[in-house]
């Protein structure tokens, strides 16, 4: 990295962390005492998970009275290590630094991975976290610029996108998901100095913005490429409700993704696109009054005659665990009225996951933190049980009201 680089690079950072610090001088509605609370709280519990856990498998959910397990190259097998991670740096527990450390061992193969598009998922959540909490740049960062790479290897040219998956009969896809693995890359790139990961990144955020986005600023979860001519094929779903409808967790992998892209580029495109999304998620007629969202916008359209209308309202608190911490931060890069909005909104979802609603009572769910989470009810998978993304975000966006309350960072490299 050149010294013009590394200067512009350190103004950004300064630029970004002295935003989010003056977050911290507004009114907090959450005392310490709360989220230090739901911090031990989790870590009680994830410990109930871990012992439940075999040593070279991952926890995927808990459902039927049983534990469901992965191997490392599922694409959730990143979270659990990374919420481990996140539990320890917000309580001090060095057993849960020690757990999360012991479990990479049986992930690092997966950073040369090249048929998966979520390897930011699987090692920036884990490795990523590990080297900023143990600054072991010499374990943890030839993993991570390994994995990069391998990533990398799935963009096209043609398409100007990343593909997201290699099955099915698609020919091109690429998720709304794939936004959440740009942060790896933007963070790779300033690590080793090599620009070509946060060009990529860039570059499928824009080509994300032209073709994901309906009028009413809702996302398309699946958009599918002709690979020989980047042409747009087909605009679909395949979690959501239908096509043409707003899948939830799809606008909060949106939502955090641009606001995340904003904080690495500091392009007001991205920051605009997020405010746009946010404006969509809040202000929607289908938003219920505690903020946590039902798993489809537009559930209230399925046919009474559908395999799943009996299910339709079903919440989805994976997606209220992004939403909160991602506009916790997009509070952060706006002004007035506007960033008042949304901290107060992500303060309220951050309540109400915490509440016995949503979070579970130690020793019960399996160990999973919350409940009532919804992976993909058009596919019967996983209806309305623990998922351990959702828990992985909830205790994110507890470690950052956490540094807020400390008067620290908000987000922190």
């Amino acid at each position: 990295m050149n010294t013009k680089t590394l200067l512009f690079s350190s103004l950004l950072f300064m630029l970004s962390a002295g935003s989010v610090m003056g977050q911290a001088k507004k009114d907090l509605a959450l005392d310490k005492s709360f989220i230090d609370g739901q911090l031990a709280a989790s870590a009680k519990q994830i410990k109930v998970l871990a012992a439940a856990t075999p040593e070279d498998q991952f926890p995927k959910t808990f459902e039927k009275g049983a534990h469901v397990f992965s191997g490392s190259r599922w694409w959730c097998s990143g979270f659990y290590p990374g919420t481990l991670l996140l539990l320890s740096e917000g309580t001090g527990d060095k057993e849960l630094l020690n757990l999360a450390l012991a479990k990479l061992k049986h992930l690092e193969k997966e950073q040369y991975n090249k048929g998966t598009h979520d390897l930011g998922f699987m090692l920036f959540c884990s490795f990523g976290n590990a080297l900023r909490l143990t600054g072991d740049s010499t374990q943890f960062k030839p993993i991570l610029a390994t994995g990069a790479e391998s990533l990398t290897s799935r963009y096209s040219p043609k398409t100007q996108a990343i593909r997201s998956w290699d099955h099915g009969k698609w020919k091109f896809p690429v998720i709304i998901d794939n936004m959440m693995n740009l942060e790896f890359l933007m963070q790779v790139s300033k690590m080793t100095g090599n620009q070509k990961y946060a060009d990529i990144s860039k570059t499928h955020a824009n080509t994300t913005i032209k073709n994901h986005f309906r009028k009413d600023n809702s996302s398309y979860h699946v958009i599918d490429y002709d690979p020989e001519t980047g042409g747009v094929i087909a605009k679909k779903t395949h979690q959501g409700f239908s096509d043409e409808s707003a899948w939830a967790r799809g606008q909060a992998w949106a939502l955090y993704g641009y606001t995340m892209m904003y904080r690495e580029t500091k392009d007001k495109a991205y920051l605009n696109q997020a405010r746009k999304i946010a404006k969509y998620i809040l202000n929607h007629k289908n938003m219920p009054a505690d903020l946590i969202p039902v798993w489809d916008y537009d559930y209230d359209k399925v046919p009474a005659d559908s395999k799943i209308y009996s299910q339709r309202d079903l919440r989805d608190v994976s997606a209220g665990a992004l939403f909160a911490s991602a506009l916790m931060e997009l509070s952060s890069y706006t002004k007035g009225k506007e960033s008042t909005n949304y901290f107060k909104k992500a303060e309220t979802m951050l309540k109400n996951l915490s509440s016995d609603t949503y979070f579970a009572k130690n020793g019960e769910n399996g160990g999973f933190i919350l409940k009532h989470s919804v992976g993909a009810l058009p596919l019967n998978s996983e209806i309305d049980v623990p998922l351990t993304y959702a828990d992985y975000y909830y205790v994110e966006a507890l470690v950052r009201y956490q540094r807020l309350l400390a008067g620290e960072p908000l987000i922190k490299e």
